[in-house]
Order: structure tokens, then C-alpha cells, then sequence
């Protein structure tokens, strides 16, 4: 090929729209701002109509954790793209970890997603899981903090290895949050 030639362009083939599509979402992450990303997926894609399996591991364990889901924080330390809703400019890094911001922030959060009409975590969760929604819990993660079936949310289809995961999702498009 010579530099005024240019490869042809590779443009995916979603074929037929009523395909049987499938989406498996990885959820690492406990704290507020990393738990909704992974449930407004999953309730798009269930609008959708696309199969979607939810499986919670490390930290994301919080999330589907009864003694923990109503509990996720929003921690501003380390995140320099903080700054007040409706406001361009930043939060100084240096005031972030003082006390009472976290619990700030996370008012803060809480009350600008409820104002958009997005529920919380566990009625979120609730909500996908009425669409149809799966949700897994990670073995390891499990193991590793002493968690069983009966920490777990009731509607925790089971506790699997990543292998069983895989097995579970063959085929389908992955996100890893």
C-alpha cells in the first residue's frame, strides 16, 4: 500500500437487529460513582431487549452486600475532575481529604442523581432485575471477604468462579467497569 492509499475502512456488522444479543458487565468498583455506570448500561441494554448478566467482584461486591449497598460513598480525594453541579471550575485537591468531605460529596452525588429520577443502588438493582436482569457474585471475591449466599442480596442468582462467568456469557459483548 503506498501513503496515498488508504486500508479500506472496517465497519462492524450488527446484522439483523433481532439477534440474540447478550452483555456481561464486570462490576469492580464499590463506590457511588463507579456503581452507576454498570447499572444504566445494564438497564439500556434490558430496554433493549439484550440479555444482561451483572457480575460483581472485588469492590463492586458492595453493591449487591446488605450489609453495605445502602452505604456506597462518593470519595472526592484523588479525583481532579471534582467540581460543584452547575459550576466549571474544580474542587482544590488540597481540601478533598478533610473531614466531612466525603460525606459532602456524596450528599452531594446522591441528591443531583435523584434529581435526574435515577433511584439508588438497591431500587436500581431492584429495577434490573425485574427487566430480567442477572446478577452473579465472584467467588474469590466472595472468599476473600468472608462473604456467602445469605450477605448477598436475595435475587444474587450465585455465588461463581470467573470461569463459570465466562461459561455463562459465551459470545457476548464485555464491559469491565
Amino acid at each position: 500500500m503506498t501513503d496515498t492509499e488508504t486500508a479500506p475502512a472496517l465497519v462492524p456488522d450488527f446484522a439483523d437487529a433481532e439477534t440474540d444479543r447478550v452483555l456481561a458487565i464486570i462490576c469492580s468498583k464499590g463506590s457511588l460513582d463507579m456503581a452507576y455506570p454498570g447499572l444504566v448500561l445494564a438497564n439500556a441494554a434490558l430496554g433493549e431487549g439484550v440479555q444482561t448478566h451483572l457480575f460483581f467482584t472485588f469492590w463492586g461486591l458492595d453493591m449487591i452486600t446488605k450489609a453495605r449497598m445502602h452505604h456506597l460513598q462518593f470519595s472526592p480525594v484523588g479525583n481532579t475532575a471534582m467540581h460543584l453541579p452547575g459550576h466549571d471550575g474544580h474542587i482544590p485537591q488540597a481540601l478533598t481529604p478533610l473531614p466531612g468531605m466525603t460525606a459532602a460529596a456524596t450528599r452531594m452525588m446522591k441528591r443531583s442523581i435523584a434529581e435526574l429520577g435515577v433511584p439508588e443502588i438497591p431500587e436500581f438493582l431492584d429495577q434490573i432485575v425485574a427487566a430480567g436482569g442477572h446478577l452473579w457474585a465472584c467467588r474469590m471475591s466472595a472468599d476473600m471477604n468472608g462473604l456467602t449466599q445469605a450477605d448477598l442480596r436475595e435475587d444474587v442468582e450465585d455465588i461463581i468462579s470467573a470461569s463459570d462467568f465466562i461459561d455463562k456469557t459465551a459470545g457476548a459483548q464485555l464491559l469491565f467497569i
